[in-house]
């Protein structure tokens, strides 16, 4: 197994350094993606899920140093979007409240900050559908994203939480819906299905940024990948544990040997081979997985292959800790590439789940 010892501290310095510039230049903005570089403020975001990210490094930063500098920090942009607890306009509230509120309730055990983590929660479980049997997305009454999965489990923690036996079920029977209809035979998935409204008939596998709506967009995958596990480990439902480990080995088979994949694995001669932020997601999520499964020759794969990913990322073509004016931490990442939105650039929650699993990693060293 690779020794990232060395290049994790080195990898958190400069974090340090990076976000430390971003928070202090342009104190309690949101970027999401840069351009050429540079984090941009105000431009076009497709839809507002990404405050948490931010917040989320912050915490991330304070476990790892102890330093009060940064729990004052991850505090205060936390509390920035405490109001979010109750937007019903996404499907992202996990991606804002897990990766900021639910680590603060963590490392504190004070009830009225779980408070509001069970409330975001609540508010999320209120997009689902009885008819279709899902939580909707964005987009529309008819449309269920795979990035959702990523998202149901501050649902679970919710019902569990509050002893809610009907929304623990619907976070079930989303999670079984998902499966079902976006999870194709060979691990692969769909970003979007589309449902009837007026019966809940699965109409169509459709895809806004992968290359086709029969392809297998790569980001997409590593949500499904992670967020399977996260369901199983709520649920215990090893439906939710064969399929989270169906993704990760189709990621596995379809990835170049350095761990990193292209947008879409069946783009044709894609211009752009990388993309950072669904190898980072994949990283943290195949480190679940080592823990999650049962079966030892798993346990070392996933365990393996995260590391080969990180210490891939953890060089100076994906580091940029060697790129003169870059003032993200991770490049190569994509967020938007049919509208042209953060295409080989850094992005936000490349950023998140790239230090987390970094941090992971540590604890097998």
């Amino acid at each position: 197994m690779t020794d990232l010892r060395p290049k994790t501290d080195r990898t958190f310095a400069f974090a340090q350094r990076q976000l430390r510039h971003l928070i202090e230049t342009h104190p309690d903005h949101f970027p999401i993606y840069t351009v050429n570089g540079k984090w941009i403020h105000g431009g076009e975001a497709w839809t507002n899920w990404c405050e948490g990210f931010l917040g989320g490094q912050l915490w991330l930063l304070y476990e790892r140093t102890h330093d009060d500098y940064w729990r004052g920090k991850a505090e205060h942009y936390s509390r920035l979007i405490e109001e979010r607890k109750t937007d019903r306009t996404v499907h992202d509230i996990g991606f804002l409240f897990w990766s900021t509120w639910k680590r603060w309730y963590d490392l504190t055990g004070d009830p009225a900050i779980q408070k509001v983590v069970i409330e975001a929660g609540r508010t999320m479980g209120l997009r689902f559908r009885e008819k279709g049997r899902y939580l909707r997305s964005f987009v529309a009454e008819e449309s269920l994203f795979v990035d959702v999965m990523m998202n149901v489990g501050i649902v679970f923690y919710a019902a569990e939480q509050s002893g809610d036996v009907k929304l623990f079920q619907k976070a079930t029977d989303h999670c079984l819906t998902t499966r079902k209809y976006l999870v194709r035979g060979d691990g692969g998935t769909s970003h979007e299905g589309i449902f009837d409204t007026q019966t809940g008939e699965f109409l169509r596998q459709t895809t806004h940024q992968g290359w086709r709506n029969d392809s297998s967009w790569a980001r997409g995958l590593a949500w499904a990948l992670y967020g399977f596990g996260t369901a199983y480990s709520f649920t215990r439902d090893v439906r939710f544990l064969q399929t989270a480990e169906a993704c990760a080995d189709y990621y596995i088979e379809r990835t170049p040997s350095h761990g990193i994949p292209p947008n879409d694995w069946d783009e044709p001669n894609p211009a752009l081979p990388y993309e950072s932020s669904a190898a980072a997601i994949a990283a943290s999520g195949m480190l679940n997985l080592a823990k999650l499964t049962g079966d030892a020759a798993r346990k070392r794969l996933y365990r393996d292959y995260a590391f080969r990913i990180l210490d891939t990322l953890t060089t100076p073509q994906f580091l940029a800790d060697e790129t003169l004016g870059w003032e993200g931490i991770l490049m190569h990442g994509m967020y938007h590439q049919k509208k042209g939105l953060g295409v080989d650039e850094s992005v936000m929650w490349g950023e998140f789940f790239f230090l987390e699993a970094l941090g992971k990693a540590a604890e097998y060293e």
